[in-house]
């Protein structure tokens, strides 16, 4: 269990930090980049979270407490013999079921959807893009270290379910406003 009796160690005021292993990197490092990204998601999900049903705060707050241990298997390289949290094909299934249930109510989009249509919509929008942010930088970290592959999938689906959740909370997507390519010139 975590206990956390003091919250400033001064320990990284020369710019390095510690990994789940111990070992000593740069804060601007890959992998503290791709879980500090993972962190400012889960707090756009937590502002999500303020403007959702009680259903769906339930499933985001299950996902808050899943990207706390994605962090946490980011945070530890991997090495034989070391015992981590990690990312699981059932917290991807997971994802996956919901993604199912909620995008079976939504029309087939024939079009790319704007960010738009209502404020609790707005915000799975923001949220979607900083998953999205967070899945370029772990896969950028996949290219360089082992990683758990899981990890990238979970956060390809996250992506995925904020999509639906944002047309689902656009009244089923019937709020949702639709790209009109070349719209703005003169060729729509």
């Amino acid at each position: 269990m975590v206990k956390l009796n003091k919250i400033y160690t001064r320990k990284g005021d020369k710019g390095s930090t510690s990994l789940g292993d111990g070992k000593k990197v740069l804060k601007h490092s890959i992998r503290v980049e791709a879980y500090g990204t993972v962190d400012e998601a889960n707090a756009f999900i937590g502002l999500v979270i303020l403007k959702s049903s009680k259903q769906i705060k339930k499933i985001l707050l299950k996902i808050q407490n899943d990207l706390f241990d994605l962090g946490a298997d980011l945070c530890t390289p991997e090495k034989k013999n070391i015992k981590k949290l990690k990312i699981t094909l059932n917290h991807i299934h997971f994802i996956e079921t919901k993604i199912d249930f909620y995008n079976k109510s939504l029309s087939p989009l024939r079009s790319f959807v704007l960010p738009g249509g209502s404020e609790s919509s707005i915000f799975f929008h923001l949220a979607r893009t900083v998953v999205r942010r967070a899945e370029r930088k772990v896969s950028d970290l996949l290219k360089k270290e082992k990683i758990n592959p899981h990890i990238i999938s979970y956060l390809n689906r996250l992506s995925d379910l904020l999509f639906v959740l944002a047309r689902y909370t656009n009244n089923k997507g019937k709020k949702d406003i639709l790209w009109i390519p070349g719209k703005n010139t003169g060729k729509s």
